[in-house]
């Protein structure tokens, strides 16, 4: 594991990153998040709605508290393979799923003989939603996974609209879906995408969405680093998803890109955040023009998190119509 950082460098990280949701600036101020930082307090004017630090004992499973996991192969009535082609079946198994002790969280797949399992957790609050005048940021610290053969590995830290919950998700694309944080084949890359409207095409050019497609992400197998989104809700007219990685924008999604009832059903409402790693499916194969995994695939390399939070600010009310 990436080690704690020298005690002076800790206090100047932690003061930086605690500034980390003032969306008001061009860039959020986080820098690379150490072994086991804490989570960072909100600035005025903004609020934690939740947060987890992992702080359990080592092997135990995450808190149900906070976190429900999916089970098998797709929700039910839902899609199979999760609707993406990823072979995995994910487990509550703490061989796949569980806290290192240390403060944080690991997700791991593992091959078993051909059949692949692997971990995949769902915030139980489906509520963060960007108040009408305000903002809303969902942020994590995570290293990526490290194997040393990663063809078909798929980690992500992703959003999904609340009202996916219970039906599968069955009305999928239109309730919106942020993926904060993707790679895939073990790239040292990742991936922003908003997805939004009817599947296939549609606005959001669908099943691809409107993504930022995969940027250099230099040293995210190595060490702990911040990917953010902040829904910006603060000009009802120009209403943005802006995706970030440690404290630098990377990728910004604006309202007039879609037609606005589409932005309004995929946006203007609570979300619920997800972590997981997949193995195979759409993404790693259309990267690699292959099939993936394949029999030299390494299992076993877990994806890491020190921390969870979403931040939000108070909004405000719209304003009087004029006469």
């Amino acid at each position: 594991m990436h080690q704690p950082a020298p005690s002076r460098r800790r206090i100047v990280t932690a003061i930086v990153a605690a500034i980390a949701p003032i969306a008001a600036l061009t860039t959020v101020l986080v820098l690379p998040g150490s072994a086991s930082a804490a989570v960072p307090a909100p600035p005025a004017g903004w609020s934690t709605v939740f947060s987890d630090d992992f702080s359990g004992a080592a092997g135990s499973g995450v808190n149900t508290a906070n976190w429900l996991y999916d089970l098998g192969t797709s929700y039910p009535g839902g899609a199979g393979n999760w609707g993406t082609g990823e072979v995995e079946s994910v487990t509550n198994s703490t061989a796949n799923v569980y806290q290192d002790g240390a403060g944080h969280l690991v997700i791991k797949p593992l091959n078993n003989a051909g059949a692949w399992t692997s971990g995949r957790i769902e915030t139980q609050r489906t509520d963060f939603a960007a108040p009408v005048g305000g903002q809303l940021e969902i942020t994590a610290s995570i290293q990526q996974p490290n194997p040393g053969n990663g063809l078909g590995y798929w980690p992500a830290f992703w959003a999904m609209g609340a009202a996916a919950r219970g039906v599968g998700a069955t009305n999928w694309p239109s309730i919106g879906e942020m993926d904060i944080m993707e790679d895939v084949n073990a790239l040292s890359q990742v991936s922003h995408t908003f997805h939004c409207g009817v599947d296939p095409g549609g606005p959001c050019n669908e099943t691809t969405g409107i993504s930022s497609n995969l940027l250099g992400c230099g040293g995210c197998q190595t060490g702990y680093h911040t990917y953010s989104v902040i829904i910006d809700r603060t000009n009802s007219a120009a209403e943005q998803l802006r995706f970030y990685t440690d404290g630098s924008l990377q990728f910004t999604v604006n309202e007039n890109q879609v037609p606005l009832a589409t932005w309004q059903a995929a946006v203007d409402h609570g979300f619920f955040a997800i972590l997981n790693v997949a193995i195979g499916g759409a993404y790693p194969d259309r990267i690699c023009a292959c099939t993936t995994p394949t029999s030299a695939t390494t299992s076993g390399a877990g994806m890491s998190v020190d921390y969870v939070a979403v931040y939000q600010t108070t909004g405000s009310a719209p304003a009087p119509a004029t006469a």
